[in-house]
């Protein structure tokens, strides 16, 4: 295959989804790298990758860049003497965090293979020929680069601190996603590669919602690759720049593994139950104070407090549970959802007296009854309906 002439200064800083999918369309691999003031390490790192994949110029890569240092301008400098076609994107916006860039990054692909790596050097260019000839070899979808697997080592991470963050964040994904990580050691790796067929069956379902610096969950929960392997490797030390590991991204992952822990519907709809029950709680504190303290009869009190607990569920549902699902403006989310739950005794009632007169049950299993039924109305209104997910399903 033809080698691609070096880029240019000018052809970098005009960087576009549509050029950059053009030129790697003719090559089996892209590199896919998000920099976040790396502007340290950019000319190492480009260096080990050259030297990687001496006389392989079957490939590209393609640098999206959320730094406010001189990164971009060392990558530019560096590029002019690269052997293969290198892309830059500055982002605007860092939406997404790095999982954002390197989705950013993966629009920008037409290559059947794309490696995902960090620019700080902890991530060895080395090991890139090795990712995909396993992939090759074995057919697999998705190859990671495991810092658990026996070979690996995690002797990088700097600090008892994130060593004990990186256990603890595995152990969690691990426990909630237990048989889409089975045999995997290191699903929070950001060092990994994976088919484009895999990552294209959930671009056009619109199933992709990177947040944070965790991309390898979200492509094995979202994806759902058929096969994975991995390859050891030892994970280096930081050379220069700044970590994206702090607790802001913590908190985030956190979000992220809530989100994609309820991107099912059974999971979605017994989140919603338990949001549904909590509503209980400031319900009957406001029901408390106004029959307490005021002379409101009690049906009146339970109107009114109904409406507080109906306003935490929707806080809750709205803020959390349906994070990034939002088709309607705030208001009319209310109003909608406002309206499903005072609706709930219309359905109720009339069925409750039709199983009670008709069908001979005593109150209390026709209440459960009634109560599961409004439940499922419910939860199909608010998820197909208030909450709709435009693509497919999650």
């Amino acid at each position: 295959m033809t080698t691609s002439s070096s880029p240019s200064n000018s052809d970098l800083e005009q960087s576009t989804s549509s050029k950059d999918r053009e030129r790697t369309a003719d090559c089996s691999v892209t590199i896919v790298i998000p920099t976040f003031n790396e502007a340290a390490n950019i000319e190492e790192l480009m260096n080990q990758i050259a030297a990687a994949i001496a006389g392989e110029q079957d490939m590209s890569v393609v640098f999206v860049d959320d730094s406010t240092d001189s990164t971009q301008e060392v990558i530019r400098e560096a590029a002019a003497r690269f052997p293969v076609h290198v892309s830059l994107y500055h982002r605007p916006e860092p939406v997404g965090g790095l999982g954002g860039a390197v989705m950013e990054g993966i629009t920008r692909t037409e290559s059947r293979w794309i490696v995902v790596m960090d620019a700080d050097l902890q991530h060895p260019p080395s090991l890139l020929s090795r990712l995909i000839a396993q992939g090759e070899g074995s057919g697999a979808g998705l190859i990671v680069a495991s810092r658990y697997k026996d070979g690996g080592s995690a002797s990088g991470l700097d600090g008892r601190y994130r060593v004990l963050v990186s256990h603890a964040s595995r152990s969690v994904a691990k426990t909630l996603f237990p048989r889409l990580l089975r045999g995997v050691s290191d699903p929070l790796s950001g060092y990994f590669a994976i088919r484009r067929d895999v990552v294209d069956r959930a671009q056009r379902n619109d199933a992709l919602r990177p947040l944070g610096y965790k991309i390898l969950l979200e492509l094995i929960v979202r994806c759902r690759p058929l096969t994975m392997t991995e390859v050891a490797y030892e994970f280096g030390p930081r050379r220069g720049g700044e970590s994206t590991s702090t607790f802001r991204e913590g908190l985030r992952f956190l979000r992220h593994l809530f989100r994609l822990r309820t991107s099912g519907a059974p999971s979605r709809a017994l989140a919603l139950g338990m949001v549904g029950l909590s509503g209980f709680l400031p319900n009957l504190a406001v029901l408390w104070a106004l029959t307490h303290h005021t002379a409101l009869h009690y049906t009146a009190a339970e109107v009114i407090a109904n409406q507080f607990g109906l306003l935490w569920n929707f806080v809750l549902i709205d803020k959390v549970l349906y994070h990034g699902r939002k088709r309607l403006d705030s208001w009319m989310r209310l109003l909608g959802f406002a309206a499903l739950a005072n609706a709930d005794l219309m359905v109720r009632i009339p069925l409750m007296v039709l199983l009670v007169s008709g069908f001979g049950f005593t109150p209390v299993p026709a209440t459960a009854i009634t109560l599961a039924v409004a439940f499922a109305l419910r939860f199909l209104c608010v998820d197909r309906f208030l909450y709709r997910r435009i693509g497919g399903s999650a």
